[in-house]
C-alpha cells in the first residue's frame, strides 16, 4: 500500500451530471455552481460540451456558461470535444483542457459513436494535435473499463490497447471509467495496471460510477496504487443510461467524506460543497443524492 497524502478531484457535475437532465438548466445556474464548487477548493472543474445541440440540448449554451465563469487562479476548467468542429467552438472560450473519448468495447464504440475502436481515436488525432498545438491540455476518457452492456466483462487487454492508442496520438493523461459501475476492486486494479504500461500514476485519474454500490471501494483500491486523482459529481448528479434507475456518478460529497476520514488531504471544504450540491439539487427539484450530504443536512437541522 502507497496511499497519497493528497488527492486531486475533478468535479464532472456540470457537464458529465446535467448533460441527461431533461429539464432545462438556465446558463445562470450552471455558471452559479462553477462558482460554488470552486468556492468550495476544487481545482478542476468539467464545465460543459461543444457538442451538436440536436443530441445534446442541454449543452447548447457552452459559450454562455464559459463566458460568464469567474475564473479562479489555480482553476482548471475543461470541456469536452467530440470532433474538430467541437473543437473550433471551443477554442474560442479558451478551456485550459479539452476533453476526447474511447471505450475499450467494441461493440460500446460502435453503439455510442458507429465506428471502431481505432476508427474513433483516428478521428480524435487531428483534434489532439490542434489543442496541443494551442497550448490546450488533452485528456482522454476511456470508457467501458471494466465491464460493458452489450459485451459483459472487459478484459485489461482491451483496456492497454486502448490507452495504447490515445497514447499515440498525444493524449496526455487518461480517466480509467467503470462506465456501467460494474467494477469490483480486483477488476479495476486490473484495469488500471493495463493503463499504467503506457502512463504514469500522475497520468491516471479513476471514474467510478455506483451502480452497485462500488465506486468508494474501488476508490479505496486504486488509492491503494498510489492513484491520486478522481472524478465525481456533486450531489451524485447524472445517472447511468444503462442500468435504469441506478445511480451514476459517485458523490462528491461521499468521496470527500471518505478521503478526509483516511487523513488525506483534498483542500475542499466539505461543509461548502454539500452548500453547492443543495444549491443545484434545489433546482432540479430533489434530494442530493449523497449518503454524507444527507446525513451531515440532518443533522444540521437537529
Amino acid at each position: 500500500m502507497r496511499l497519497p497524502l493528497r488527492v486531486q478531484l475533478i468535479d464532472v457535475g456540470p457537464r458529465d451530471g446535467l448533460q441527461n437532465e431533461k429539464t432545462p438548466v438556465p446558463a445562470e445556474v450552471k455558471i452559479g455552481l462553477v462558482h460554488r464548487l470552486q468556492q468550495a477548493g476544487l481545482k478542476e472543474i468539467e464545465v460543459t460540451s461543444y457538442v451538436s445541440p440536436k443530441w445534446v440540448p442541454q449543452m447548447a449554451d457552452n459559450h454562455e456558461v464559459m463566458a460568464g465563469i469567474a475564473r479562479q487562479s489555480g482553476v482548471r476548467y475543461s470541456v469536452l470535444t467530440p470532433n474538430l468542429q467541437g473543437f473550433a467552438a471551443a477554442v474560442q472560450d479558451r478551456p485550459d483542457e479539452i476533453v476526447v473519448f474511447g471505450a475499450a468495447s467494441e461493440a460500446f464504440s460502435q453503439k455510442n459513436i458507429n465506428c471502431s475502436i481505432a476508427e474513433s481515436i483516428e478521428r480524435f488525432a487531428p483534434v489532439v494535435e490542434a489543442a496541443l498545438a494551442a497550448g490546450i491540455a488533452v485528456r482522454g476518457a476511456m470508457s467501458c473499463t471494466v465491464g460493458c452492456p452489450y459485451e459483459g466483462e472487459i478484459a485489461p487487454e482491451r483496456v492497454s490497447y486502448l490507452a495504447g492508442l490515445m497514447k499515440g496520438i498525444g493524449v496526455q493523461r487518461v480517466d480509467v471509467a467503470d462506465t456501467i459501475g460494474v467494477g469490483t476492486p480486483r477488476t479495476v486494479q486490473r484495469a488500471i495496471e493495463a493503463t499504467l504500461l503506457h502512463y504514469s500514476l500522475d497520468q491516471v485519474s479513476g471514474h467510478f460510477h455506483d451502480t452497485y454500490g462500488q465506486a468508494l471501494v474501488n476508490t479505496l483500491a486504486a488509492l491503494q496504487m498510489g492513484v491520486w486523482n478522481f472524478q465525481s459529481s456533486v450531489a451524485g448528479l447524472g445517472g447511468c443510461p444503462y442500468a435504469k434507475g441506478a445511480t451514476g456518478n459517485v458523490a462528491t460529497e461521499d468521496l470527500v467524506y471518505l478521503l478526509h476520514g483516511m487523513g488525506i488531504e483534498t483542500g475542499i471544504d466539505l461543509d461548502a460543497l454539500i452548500d453547492a450540491g443543495v444549491y443545484i439539487s434545489d433546482f432540479l427539484g430533489r434530494k442530493p443524492n449523497s449518503r454524507v450530504s444527507v446525513a451531515r443536512l440532518n443533522k444540521r437541522a437537529a
